[in-house]
C-alpha cells in the first residue's frame, strides 16, 4: 500500500507540474513576458513545484527531515544523475550567462545552506528562512531584468525555446480562462499528489526502519526531480542540450532559496540525520559543475559517466550507512 501511494502520488506530481507549467506560461504570455523570461522563471520554477509542495506538506506535518532531505537530495540528483544521464545522450552545453552568473549563484547559495545546517546541527530557523526567501525575491527580480535586457539576444532566446509547453517557440497562447484553470488545477493536483507521496514515503521509512532524512535524500528526491529529468532529457534528445544546464541550475537555486526559504519561514525544520557527507556531496556537485562546463563549454559523455558514477557511489554510501 505505501508503494501504491508513492507511485500514485508521483504520477499526480508529474501531471500537476506539467499542467501548472502550461497554465503559468500561458498567463505569463498574456502579461507580455518574452519566451526567455518565461523560461527563466515560470518553467524553471514550475519544474521545482513538486519539491515545493512535497517539502511544504512535509514541514507542516512535522516531517521537516523529509523537507530538508528532499532539497539536498534533489540538488545532488539534478546534477549528478540527471545531467550525467543527459550527457550520455548528447554532450550538454552551457551558455556563457549560465557559466558566469547562474552556476556561481548556485554554488554561493549551496554554501550558505551548508553553513546554516552545519552550525545549527540540521536545524533551519525562521530567520534563516527569511534570509533565503529574501534571496529568491532578489534573484527573481534581477533575473527578469537581465532577461529583458537580453531579449534581443537570439542565442539566449533559443536556449529556452524547447522548454516551452509546445516543445519549441513561444508557448501556445491559451485563453485567459483556460490558463487560469490550468494553473489552479495544476496546483490542486500537486497538493493531492504530495499528500499521497509524503504519506507513502513516511510509511516506508517507518516500516523499513530508515530515517526520514534518508528517504528524503533518495526516494523523495528522485521522485520530485522527474519534471527536471523529463525537461532536460527531452532537450538532450532533440539536440537542444543547452537547455539542460539552465533548467537544472535554475531549479537548484530555487530549491534552496525558494523552497527551504518558504518552508522555514512557515515552520522551522529539524533534520538531525543530515550529515557532513550529505552537505559535502551537495556542495561538491555544485562546485564541480563549473569546471566541467568551462572545459569546452560542455559536459562530455565521459564527464557524464563521471557524474553518474558519483551519484551511484553516494547512494551506495547512504544505503550502507543505514544498514550498518
Amino acid at each position: 500500500m505505501p508503494w501504491l501511494h508513492l507511485i500514485f502520488g508521483l504520477v499526480l506530481l508529474y501531471a500537476g507540474a506539467q499542467t501548472l507549467i502550461r497554465g503559468g506560461a500561458g498567463l505569463a504570455l498574456r502579461l507580455g513576458l518574452s519566451p526567455l523570461v518565461i523560461g527563466l522563471t515560470v518553467i524553471a520554477y514550475g519544474t521545482s513545484s513538486p519539491e515545493m509542495v512535497v517539502s511544504l506538506q512535509a514541514a507542516l506535518s512535522g516531517n521537516g527531515a523529509i523537507s530538508i532531505g528532499n532539497v539536498v537530495g534533489s540538488n545532488i540528483c539534478n546534477i549528478a544523475l540527471i545531467l550525467g544521464a543527459c550527457a550520455l545522450v548528447s554532450p550538454v552545453t552551457a551558455s556563457t550567462q549560465i557559466i558566469r552568473r547562474e552556476i556561481p549563484i548556485m554554488i554561493a547559495v549551496s554554501v550558505l545552506l551548508c553553513v546554516f545546517l552545519y552550525t545549527g546541527n540540521g536545524y533551519l530557523a525562521r530567520w534563516e528562512g527569511a534570509v533565503l526567501f529574501t534571496g529568491v525575491v532578489l534573484y527573481t527580480v534581477t533575473t527578469v531584468r537581465a532577461a529583458r535586457r537580453e531579449s534581443a539576444n537570439t542565442v539566449l532566446q533559443n536556449e529556452f525555446k524547447s522548454e516551452m509547453p509546445d516543445g519549441g517557440g513561444a508557448p501556445k497562447k491559451d485563453g485567459l480562462g483556460l490558463s487560469i484553470g490550468l494553473t489552479l488545477g495544476g496546483l490542486a493536483i500537486l497538493v493531492v499528489g504530495s499528500h499521497f507521496f509524503v504519506g507513502g514515503a513516511v510509511t516506508l521509512a517507518e516500516g523499513w526502519g530508515i530515517s526520514q532524512t534518508v528517504i528524503g535524500l533518495t526516494i523523495v528526491a528522485v521522485g520530485t526531480s522527474m519534471p527536471e529529468f523529463a525537461t532536460s532529457m527531452v532537450a538532450a534528445i532533440r539536440k537542444n542540450s543547452d537547455v539542460a544546464v539552465g533548467n537544472i541550475v535554475g531549479s537548484n537555486i530555487f530549491n534552496i532559496i525558494g523552497i527551504l526559504g518558504v518552508c522555514a519561514l512557515i515552520q522551522p525544520m529539524q533534520a538531525p540525520a543530515i550529515s557532513v557527507v550529505d552537505l559535502a556531496a551537495m556542495l561538491l556537485v555544485a562546485a564541480v559543475l563549473l569546471p566541467l562546463c568551462k572545459s569546452g563549454g560542455k559536459i562530455s559523455r565521459a564527464e557524464g559517466v563521471f557524474l553518474l558514477a558519483g551519484y551511484v557511489a553516494y547512494t551506495w554510501w547512504l544505503i550502507s550507512q543505514n544498514s550498518a
